[in-house]
């Protein structure tokens, strides 16, 4: 497949929208993209219909080992004159479907008809014209390509410490990437790798964290990584490195300090304690023409899971930001 090609998609299949597991004031729609291998291709869309409508909509992009449960940043933009949507991708939280396997698709731009499906819900049968993407970690780097091969189709993106490069030493990023692109043509489900546990357990209340998700859905352990879609990962990571013409404003935000990413640390979640913020830093200017690259002091590699005041300043700069690009009508 080429990478995030362009081009609009044919009308997909879609259900009807029912309760969500966050409760009063959440609905799920099940979008129905086909099937691979491994069964039905569902993607999940999520929105928070509590308070008036607006026509202004966010659509929320998660990350690896993730799903929409961050139900307080659909609060603040809400409060903010936004309506609220997510998307959980194909194989993730909502979408995951019996006996396939979680998180992991063979090529990264296979997310491209994900939030095609998505944002053709969120513009056409929900009618928003204006509409802002807002990617975390994976969801940030998917969101980034989507919008470089769809220019003019939203008018705005919040990237929340976004997976731009891999988090290694320099001979992992090189001869180490080229020996990935050998094993996923030779064992491409071969598993490669994994998240270290140490920032799962500072998040979940069962280990003396602040917030309650579904560990079946986001396990501390996380997903095992498999070979072709890490290489995946890596041709993406490239496309970013030669530099991306998005039209679109850009704010990028990240922790102020890179944590370790592979032993414990007090500082596990005041600290980007998944990816290095200097990567980032660094590539957030060739993204596009308008980026804004900030910092937000204390905050975790999820900006919006970070100990307050990070979470709050995160949250308020998202909203500030958002309104000078794409300003509420009078």
């Amino acid at each position: 497949m080429t990478f995030f090609p362009t081009g609009t998609p044919a009308p997909r299949p879609a259900g009807t929208w029912s309760p969500d597991i966050l409760g009063e004031g959440w609905e799920q729609r099940t979008l129905h993209l086909g099937s691979d291998d491994e069964g039905p291709v569902d993607v999940t869309l999520v929105r928070l219909t509590r308070g008036p409508r607006h026509d202004r909509a966010v659509l929320y992009v998660h990350g690896f080992v993730d799903y929409l449960f961050q139900a307080h940043v659909g609060d603040a933009l809400a409060t903010a004159g936004w309506d609220f949507y997510a998307v959980d991708l194909r194989r993730y939280g909502r979408s995951l479907r019996p006996g396939q396997t979680a998180n992991i698709v063979d090529d990264l731009a296979v997310h491209a008809e994900d939030l095609d499906a998505a944002l053709a819900v969120v513009r056409d049968d929900e009618q928003h014209a204006r509409i802002a993407l807002l990617g975390h970690s994976t969801g940030g780097l998917v969101a980034s390509l989507w919008a470089n091969a769809r220019p003019g189709r939203i008018d705005a993106l919040v990237l929340n410490s976004p997976w731009l490069e891999l988090n290694d030493t320099a001979l992992m990023r090189t001869v180490g990437t080229q020996g990935l692109r050998v094993l996923a043509k030779v064992a491409p489900r071969m598993v490669v790798g994994s998240l270290a546990p140490h920032y799962g357990r500072a998040l979940h209340a069962s280990t003396g964290g602040e917030w309650d998700y579904d560990l079946a859905w986001k396990p501390i352990e996380g997903f095992p990584v498999r070979a072709r879609w890490i290489a995946s990962v890596r041709r993406a990571h490239a496309r970013v490195a030669r530099g991306l013409d998005i039209t679109c404003p850009v704010l990028v935000l990240t922790s102020d300090a890179t944590g370790d990413h592979v032993h414990d640390h007090p500082d596990v979640l005041t600290t980007d304690s998944v990816l290095a913020v200097e990567h980032t830093a660094a590539l957030a200017p060739g993204l596009g023409e308008d980026v804004v690259y900030e910092q937000v002091p204390g905050g975790a590699h999820d900006l919006a899971l970070s100990p307050e005041p990070a979470r709050s300043r995160y949250l308020e700069r998202v909203v500030a930001w958002l309104d000078e690009v794409v300003p509420p009508r009078r």
